[in-house]
């Protein structure tokens, strides 16, 4: 696709004037002011000048002046200049008409060459490189060695002193600002009094003005340094530039992610029109455009190293505290806590935050996705995370009810998979849901639904988490690390893992050992042979398996996985009246809810029954992971996590290392 230029009609009668941008062609009508009776024509032109004749072949061939070309509708004439002009109209084109009469009827053109052109990062080197334009600006496309600009959405705070994003308000706080922006850089190269009658118009569509906002670098020593030229409201933008050679500089903010309404595509356009006679409106001469898409918002999975870890201080969880601060040292990673008075007596990390990032070739900061649960955590994000270089992005729904599963316990993503011939090199997010809509069903709301599909790179998969109380898919379900394979394991909750190992340790002789020892709340203790016996408890169990088969069938189809990527996680589960429904819980603490810190693991404490000195349920566990090179330190979160319906993976958040593999080169 060209830039777009008009169409030049040239008349015997009278000279025309016409404008011609360096690096376009502009059709010349020949055929309609043709006189009467003239069958053929010639073209003459200055050396600046660059002439096309397409689709016939010329009557007559002249090795030493112009050749003749018949008068035929179907023949299209262009013409395009080497150089800009010194001055208005300094290039001439003739046109000599041929017919029954001896002398040729002519018609002339005055050109007057420009440069016009706008530029942007197309090349994703993260730098602007100002060349003549070419149709690569105006079309986006994904995948290695493509083409096109980005932009990232200005959601963190540079400024200390304000109270939201930078994208809330129309000034730049600093160079930090300008950073988060795209620069694009608009070239001209004029006659010097070309701008007395010709107008430069820089725009974009109404439909999407309110998702971008650009600035002008004005030069001098002004108050204000950069103006706000396009934006909410602001569609369009007079330039008032300099005749001869110059450059704008203008930044460019997004001002929304991706979403159900908008697919992430933003054109910024500039036109020249024609304003020579103020009696009459003006007209367009030529425009140029720059596609920028708005960079997506990219979650992190448990194989990428982490960074920070994110814990709340609670009334009864000093114990867990220093156990997790132990875990963090040893993973060598940076461990904030938020103290009680600050989290309002609500210790559910996860379920408040999703901590994943934007980027551009220019630029990458971690973006905090915050859940509408709004709890006592909810004022954490805004005021703990987001600052310099730190974003933030919720979606708040305007219809329907916040449920459980609008937590972000229910929000995981995989590592990378391949599925048959499609790859998904961010991985795929994995969100809960029911199995089917009914009065009694929860689903994660429609309008996060949307935004993390329309993010596009780590399409979304739907699990069945609404079988359990809480109803969240990190309550069967986590991802670690592995040097082997695909890199990673899956692993799964498995009752029926469970009651083999209990099984095996009652022939061994073992069926008096208790779970549950060691508690100091008075729990009450399990033999291993009491819960085998216990035939209501193996009905739940049976039914809780069947719920993570249908996942694991799914997880299997969606993610390209095989049985031997996936390692059963030994546990039980208990189903109990939920408004007049029952919903499984967690029997024992829910192991498979661990925190993965790159080969080190925080597991919830099982409390299994002791043979040997040694927890089963641990024992178990070490076993199936240690051989991938994982270490695994059991945490008790039993008062202060489990008996409240949470393990450590729901009292935790982790910031990660962002992919090394860049967004844009997916292969849609």
């Amino acid at each position: 696709m060209m830039a777009q230029g008009a169409v030049i009609c040239v008349d015997p009668d009278r000279p025309t004037y016409a404008v011609c941008v360096l690096g376009t062609e502009s059709q010349v009508d020949v055929f309609s002011s043709a006189p009467n009776g003239c069958t053929s024509f010639s073209i003459n032109a200055s050396p600046e000048v660059l002439v096309n004749v397409a689709h016939f072949s010329p009557l007559k061939k002249n090795p030493t002046g112009p050749s003749k070309w018949p008068l035929d509708p179907r023949l299209e004439v262009t013409v395009g200049m080497k150089a800009s002009s010194s001055s208005t109209s300094d290039q001439k084109v003739q046109i000599s008409y041929y017919g029954l009469k001896a002398q040729p009827v002519k018609a002339l053109l005055y050109l007057t060459g420009v440069e016009i052109s706008l530029h942007a990062d197309i090349n994703r080197t993260g730098k602007v490189k100002p060349t003549r334009a070419t149709s690569h600006q105006r079309t986006w496309t994904w995948g290695p060695h493509k083409h096109g600009a980005i932009l990232l959405v200005n959601c963190d705070k540079d400024n200390p002193k304000s109270s939201t994003t930078d994208l809330k308000d129309d000034v730049v706080q600093g160079s930090k600002d300008l950073q988060d922006m795209s620069m694009m850089i608009l070239s001209t190269e004029t006659p010097k009094d070309f701008f007395t009658k010709y107008r430069l118009m820089l725009h974009v569509a109404k439909s999407e003005m309110d998702k971008v906002r650009v600035f002008y670098a004005k030069r001098g020593k002004s108050p204000s340094k950069y103006m706000t030229v396009l934006g909410p409201q602001q569609p369009s933008h007079d330039l008032k530039l300099p005749g001869g050679r110059h450059s704008a500089t203008f930044y460019v903010e997004g001002l929304a992610f991706p979403d159900v309404d908008f697919p992430g595509l933003i054109s910024l356009s500039v036109s020249l029109l024609d304003a020579s006679n103020p009696e009459m409106p003006e007209v367009p001469v030529f425009q140029d455009s720059v596609i920028f898409r708005v960079a997506p918002w990219i979650m992190t999975p448990n194989t990428q190293p982490p960074k920070e870890v994110y814990v709340c201080s609670t009334f009864e969880n000093e114990n867990f505290l220093k156990s997790l601060t132990a875990l963090a040292k040893k993973a060598k990673c940076k461990l904030t806590i938020c103290p009680e008075e600050e989290n309002n007596s609500d210790q559910w990390m996860q379920d408040e935050i999703e901590i994943g990032y934007i980027q551009a070739p220019h630029k990458t900061l971690p973006v905090v996705f915050d859940s509408p649960r709004n709890r006592g955590l909810k004022d954490f994000p805004l005021k703990h995370l987001l600052g310099p270089d730190f974003g933030y992005v919720t979606r708040a729904p305007k219809a329907g009810m916040i449920t459980g599963l609008d937590s972000f316990g229910n929000l995981e993503v995989s590592p990378p998979v391949t599925v048959g011939e499609k790859e998904y090199p961010l991985g795929r997010i994995l969100i809960g849901s029911s199995s089917y809509p009914s009065q009694d069903s929860r689903e994660m709301h429609q309008t996060l639904q949307d935004f993390l599909a329309a993010q596009q790179v780590q399409a979304p998969v739907k699990l069945y988490s609404d079988w359990l109380g809480v109803g969240h898919v990190d309550e069967f379900l986590s991802f670690v690390p592995a040097q082997d394979g695909k890199g990673f394991r899956l692993l799964l909750a498995s009752p029926r893992a469970c009651y083999k190992l209990f099984q095996e340790l009652e022939k061994e002789g073992h069926g008096a050992a208790l779970l549950f020892e060691g508690i100091k709340t008075g729990k009450t203790k399990k033999k291993i042979e009491n819960i085998l016996s216990n035939k209501k408890l193996r009905e739940h169990n049976s039914y809780a398996e069947r719920c993570i088969d249908w996942n694991r069938e799914v997880l299997k189809q969606e993610l390209g996985l095989e049985e031997g990527d996936i390692i059963d996680i030994p546990q039980l589960y208990q189903l109990k009246d939920n408004k007049g429904v029952l919903k499984a819980e967690a029997f024992f603490p829910n192991m498979v809810n661990m925190l993965v810190l790159g080969k080190y693991l925080g597991i919830p404490k099982p409390f299994g029954p002791i043979i040997n000195g040694h927890c089963c349920l641990e024992e178990k566990v070490r076993s199936l992971l240690e051989p991938l090179g994982l270490h695994c330190t059991f945490i008790d979160d039993f008062i202060s996590y489990h008996m409240l319906h949470g393990e450590v993976h729901c009292g935790t958040n982790v910031r990660r290392q962002p992919f090394s593999f860049k967004w844009w080169n997916m292969v849609l």
